[in-house]
């Protein structure tokens, strides 16, 4: 992406012409992940939805793979700073049911975009690590809760660690299938919030259960 522009030594806050259009090929690509779909989208469909030429979208990416890999590294950046902020009361239980319903949100909004985060990550090196390395940032998040709530911070089968990871990729698998299908992403996360709270031998979820058509 081009450097923002400097002015009497300060960053330009204002984005640039660069950054909204790399911001417009963006948002023209998720919302063709959305309606079309990633193997009916291509570097046309892009280029016409955002009104430019074929050459100015290779100025700022190489393929449509490199597109869905920023849009990817664009969605988890979100995801990492949610649920960073899940955490900020410190105590245990609270901030797992704010990190669930803060990745239920995501899987809500940018549902198209994690899906194909997933589906995608085997065959596409940049997305693998981008898809990787916010699932390494929360399961880090949720070991620090997981200490917190009195699980050992041992490297053991049923340390802190060990046991968040097998709970973050079971969330990752849980919402995936929910958004994938059509199920309740609601129903999903008061699943996950029960199993987590159980699993760090915490009180169970106090709020009303409900069943969702």
């Amino acid at each position: 992406m081009p450097e923002r522009a400097t002015i009497r030594g300060r960053r330009r806050t204002t984005p640039t012409k660069g950054d909204q259009r790399e911001r417009a090929i963006l948002d023209a690509a998720e919302e063709q992940l959305d309606t079309i779909g990633f193997d009916r989208m291509t570097i046309e469909t892009i280029t016409k939805a955002v009104g430019i030429a074929r050459g100015a979208f290779y100025f700022y990416f190489a393929s449509k793979n490199a597109v869905l890999a920023a849009l990817v590294e664009r969605t988890v950046a979100t995801l990492r700073t949610r649920i960073a902020a899940a955490d900020a009361s410190g105590e245990p239980a609270p901030a797992l049911r704010r990190s669930i319903d803060q990745t239920r949100d995501m899987w809500r909004d940018h549902g198209s975009v994690m899906r194909a985060a997933v589906e995608l990550a085997p065959t596409v090196a940049a997305i693998d690590e981008n898809w990787h390395s916010a699932v390494a940032a929360i399961r880090d998040i949720t070991t620090a809760i997981a200490e917190r709530a009195g699980l050992p911070d041992g490297d053991g089968p049923t340390g802190a660690h060990a046991v968040t990871t097998a709970l973050v990729w079971m969330t990752e698998r849980a919402f995936y299938q929910a958004s994938k299908t059509g199920r309740s992403l609601d129903d999903t996360a008061a699943t996950l919030t029960h199993l987590w709270l159980n699993a760090l031998s915490l009180a169970p979820d106090p709020r009303p259960q409900t069943k969702s058509g």
